[in-house]
């Protein structure tokens, strides 16, 4: 699993909901994506993809298969990207989220523990999914969580969803 997201500032009075109505349906049956949330907070578009191989990964960044038309419209935002650890079905899978939680931390005590919490994290009423990954170059872990209520934890960043396509998310491990 390979988690990936990029960040872009919105021009003023951009109709992003309109973006993500007409287009987000393209991805919900992308070969080798696990999800893809379609995220936003004020004017910050910021989608939140968990791969199951990088082969899906590749073909939407550069095989034209998708980020071309981000590229288009906004330039090309930089990409960051992690190793995932684990994801986490949450009991409330069936359910649509409407909010989405980032938090990032320093991997200093072991990935024991990281992993523990994102377990007891998963077991919460409202969590759709949970995942934990690993950018083993800043040695920085981010933990992504899918809500369908109002979320309670304590969190970095906080998104609003407008769309998730999970065309493969039985893969995410």
């Amino acid at each position: 699993m390979y988690a990936m997201q990029y960040e872009i500032d919105l021009p003023a009075g951009y109709d992003i909901e309109h973006r993500v109505a007409t287009r987000g349906h393209r991805t919900d049956a992308f070969p080798g994506l696990g999800l893809k949330a379609y995220l936003v907070r004020h004017n910050h578009y910021a989608p939140f993809y968990l791969w199951a191989d990088t082969a899906g990964m590749s073909r939407f960044l550069w095989g034209g298969g998708g980020f071309d038309g981000i590229i288009q419209d906004f330039g090309r935002p930089p990409v960051h990207h992690w190793t995932g650890a684990r994801c986490l079905p949450g009991p409330a899978r069936a359910t649509v989220p409407a909010f989405a939680t980032k938090r990032v931390g320093q991997f200093s005590d072991g990935i024991d523990r990281e992993l523990a919490e994102l377990a007891q994290l998963s077991q919460s009423p409202a969590v759709h999914t949970t995942a934990l990954a690993i950018d083993p170059q800043r040695w920085e872990t981010v933990r992504f969580t899918l809500w369908t209520t109002t979320p309670d934890e304590d969190s970095d960043v906080q998104y609003r969803v407008l769309h998730l396509s999970r065309p493969n998310i039985d893969l995410l491990s």
